[in-house]
């Protein structure tokens, strides 16, 4: 089941889970029909829709955002968008899942192209009343999972820790100490050191099976592609070196993945700069993100994906390029609200030192924007037309303070100064718009892993 209508596009141009997936092997949709009454109680079930394919097609999607995760007896819908395509039931969906600005960015957005009917208009004043529902409330609570034995965990199986590693000496040594206090024992620390002083004598002081790697130029995905060839575990956990985490942070990795019979773990993040973390991503849910800061892959992801795609060297979104691999490929991957770190987030060495702090917002006057690597990675997989809807998005956002993100005052300032700096904006998004094509130009780089 894949929703793809004009008012779903506009508004979530580059989601996951409007990507066809290869082979599913599980059920990211659930039939609403085969679940416990308990459960379906605490959906929101009122039918404004003039079809039931059009009322499956919302409780599903409520059951996927509130936490169900291949219910017992689940069938995958077979819902297709011609069937819940009709302009009244696209505009209740929308009027229930999301914010109410998003309906009238939607209708002028579609005003300016001429897309908009009178029909359109009677559909819009019609469905006014029809409020927005709470999709951030889990249903499952999963109540034996605390108490869930690991076999994994019993059997120990070994663990490769990758952490790469820039001029950060001082928060790397709080990371190993934290990985030294782990209550599961049994992994080994894979190091890709690219410091421009490197010091081996500082990984002599740890009760870790270190083993490190010196990289001489600073390169992020080449060093954890290094780090990938080099690791013996079955499961590979990528971390960072400006973080902090729990004692059990291995263990409720490694647990989550059995306990859901997953392939990914994607762990949350806390970071102590910026926004707190989204409150879709405090409880057991299917994953729409992967960071490399904080996540367990099993081995067998990486040898049916393929290693790090390098054309994001130097640049961000090469975690998240991984992630929509995986998913293309019919891979299982859970947020797992349980492995939680606390990201730094340190203005000196790692990525800072070889891209901007943020892949959006501008450091410099004529530097591109979004970096490059952002339109590379939406235009391979959603086309130019979806790029330009998600840059129609987050680029006037972007030009207002970080901290009146999500704001209405802040919106209200980033249309101003979008109206005064328009030529800037323009020459800035057109060298960014280049440098992409020339990356699709040259194709991905991506190696095999064996």
């Amino acid at each position: 089941m894949i929703i793809n209508s004009s008012l779903h596009r506009i508004i979530k141009p580059i989601w996951y889970y409007s990507l066809k997936v290869e082979n599913y092997k599980h059920n990211y949709w659930i039939d609403y029909r085969k679940i416990k009454p308990e459960y379906l109680r605490v959906l929101d079930i009122e039918n404004f829709y003039n079809s039931k394919n059009a009322y499956s097609y919302d409780l599903a999607y409520q059951l996927w955002h509130k936490g169900v995760i291949d219910c017992d007896d689940g069938i995958l819908l077979k819902i297709e968008i011609e069937e819940v395509s009709s302009l009244h039931d696209q505009y209740v969906f929308i009027r229930r899942m999301f914010k109410p600005g998003w309906i009238y960015y939607s209708f002028i957005l579609r005003f300016l192209f001429m897309k908009v009917s009178l029909k359109e208009i009677k559909v819009l004043f019609h469905t006014r009343f029809i409020k927005k529902i709470n999709l951030n409330k889990p249903i499952y609570k999963y109540k034996d999972y605390d108490l869930f034995q690991s076999k994994l965990a019993i059997e120990k199986r070994l663990i490769s820790i990758i952490i790469p590693t820039l001029n950060r000496y001082k928060y790397l040594h709080d990371a190993l100490l934290n990985l030294e206090n782990q209550t599961y024992k049994n992994f080994e620390v894979i190091i890709v050191d690219q410091s421009d002083n490197f010091n081996q004598d500082f990984y002599n002081n740890y009760e870790l099976d270190i083993k490190l790697i010196y990289q001489k130029n600073k390169a992020l995905w080449q060093a954890r592609n290094s780090a990938v060839k080099k690791a013996r575990g079955e499961y590979f956990l990528f971390f960072d070196d400006d973080s902090q985490v729990d004692s059990n942070w291995v263990l409720e990795h490694l647990k989550c993945l059995e306990y859901f019979n997953a392939d990914i773990s994607a762990g949350v993040s806390k970071s102590k700069i910026g926004s707190p973390i989204p409150a879709h991503y405090n409880y057991f849910r299917w994953a729409d993100q992967l960071d490399t800061g904080n996540v367990l892959i099993k081995r067998e992801v990486f040898k049916i994906c393929g290693l790090f795609d390098t054309q994001f060297e130097g640049m961000r979104m090469g975690d998240g390029e991984f992630g929509l691999r995986a998913y293309l490929k019919g891979f299982k991957s859970i947020n797992n609200h349980k492995a939680k770190r606390l990201h730094l987030k340190i203005s000196f060495g790692g990525l800072r030192e070889m891209g901007s702090w943020d892949g959006i917002r501008s450091t410099r006057l004529l530097q591109p924007i979004p970096i490059p690597s952002i339109i590379y990675f939406f235009r391979k997989y959603w086309g130019t037309q979806k790029t330009i809807l998600f840059l129609l998005q987050v680029i006037p956002l972007s030009l207002s303070p970080y901290h009146l993100k999500g704001k209405l005052n802040g919106y209200l300032l980033s249309l101003l100064i979008l109206f005064f700096t328009f030529p800037l904006v323009f020459i800035q998004l057109y060298k960014s718009w280049s440098l992409a094509k020339k990356m699709l130009d040259e194709g991905e780089s991506i190696e095999i892993f064996r």
